[in-house]
């Protein structure tokens, strides 16, 4: 089910629901390509000439608006000229942009780029995946304790809440309870310590609250539906609820 809400927010989806953002046009960085293609095998003479044929041009440029209002390519082109300009007066001729630090580190970051971008959207694409399958299971009535929680299970239940997919309330039972009875990768205390940061605060007052249950001796395998009220009306309340709990048993503990 997705809702009006949904469609009208843009969530992160490697498959498409919603529109990404595109990538701005990097202006200034097409005009260092296209002088640096201009620029290869150029003496230094050559690209001191090239150098003042750009410098009249941005000049005649600045008298028109609409060719000044270039995304900054004009001058960034400027710039990088003065800047080969000033490698071949050190280094001679002719220009070769494979031979060049400054452009060579320029591409070595663009891959680095390009890779951490490949690895965001796998790891999106693999969220909604997992999304996808938590709807399915609460949607069949199987999101139960055997199905072991995995790590990713708090993004896939935040793309569920923004997607405005009432399943989500069904997940945040489950996870809450997985968190309270350390099943799934929430055996690690890593990863329990890690969910503070990652889980709404009621679903980890629920979970404390069902802990807390369980420390009683209370069972809490089944459906403990009151306890997810209480989170989601008071989490405050529900978390100190908890604690209170624990103290006392604990107080019962010592006395016994």
């Amino acid at each position: 089910m997705t809702s009006d809400r949904w469609r009208s927010r843009r969530v992160p989806d490697a498959r498409g629901r919603a529109g990404a953002p595109r990538t701005p046009i990097d202006y200034a960085k097409i005009g260092r390509s296209s002088v640096r293609r201009r620029a290869r095998g150029m003496t230094p003479a050559e690209a001191v000439e090239a150098l003042g044929e750009a410098e009249l041009h941005a000049h005649l440029d600045r008298r028109d608006e609409a060719a000044a209002d270039d995304g900054g390519r004009r001058e960034a082109e400027l710039t990088e000229w003065r800047r080969i300009v000033q490698l071949l007066t050190t280094t001679g001729g002719p220009y070769d942009p494979d031979a060049d630090a400054v452009v060579q580190e320029e591409l070595a970051e663009d891959q680095r780029r390009e890779r951490a971008e490949q690895q965001r959207r796998q790891e999106q694409q693999q969220v909604s995946v997992r999304a996808d399958e938590l709807a399915a299971l609460a949607g069949a009535g199987r999101l139960d304790r055997t199905v072991a929680s995995r790590p990713g299970d708090e993004a896939a239940r935040e793309l569920l809440d923004d997607r405005g997919d009432y399943h989500a309330r069904t997940v945040d039972g489950w996870l809450a309870h997985a968190l309270a009875t350390h099943s799934g990768h929430y055996a690690d205390p890593a990863a329990r310590a890690t969910a503070v940061g990652l889980l709404p605060v009621p679903v980890r007052a629920r979970a404390a609250l069902l802990a807390a249950l369980a420390r009683t001796g209370a069972p809490v395998d089944g459906d403990l539906e009151f306890v997810g009220r209480l989170a989601q009306a008071d989490p405050d309340a529900t978390t100190a609820l908890a604690a209170w709990l624990d103290k006392t048993a604990a107080v019962k503990g010592g006395t016994a």
